[in-house]
């Protein structure tokens, strides 16, 4: 199934600005949340074809989203695609072991983030 609508999650108006841009530039359509309980209640809602995840956020952090996210029948079937500052190995290990099918470390490369969505289509 081909990606056209993602929602990006992060509590950074410039990182969610950024992101939105690049994506809808590339020609998707965005939706946007600023934490991971909004990120829990839109997948259900808006049911997007991928969600780009911040970790760090205060309330539910990105991981717990991510979990919540892969374990819920409504929505285990959306890809998670984590995009964070936190780059060790441990983290990335941790994120995918959440549910994530991918991780992406900030600053992110246009380039690189549109080459993994197209990994999903």
């Amino acid at each position: 199934m081909p990606i056209r609508n993602i929602l990006v999650v992060d509590d950074s108006p410039t990182e969610r600005h950024f992101l939105s841009e690049v994506l809808k530039n590339a020609g998707f359509t965005v939706s946007s949340c600023e934490s991971g309980e909004q990120a829990v209640a839109q997948a259900k809602v808006l049911l997007p074809d991928l969600i780009l995840m911040d970790v760090v956020m205060p309330g539910l952090n990105g991981f717990q989203a991510t979990r919540v996210i892969a374990r819920d029948e409504a929505t285990k079937h959306i890809p998670v695609l984590i995009c964070t500052t936190k780059n060790q190995e441990t983290d990335k290990i941790w994120g995918l072991r959440q549910g994530a099918r991918d991780y992406l470390v900030k600053p992110v490369s246009p380039a690189e983030l549109l080459e993994k969505i197209a990994k999903f289509g």
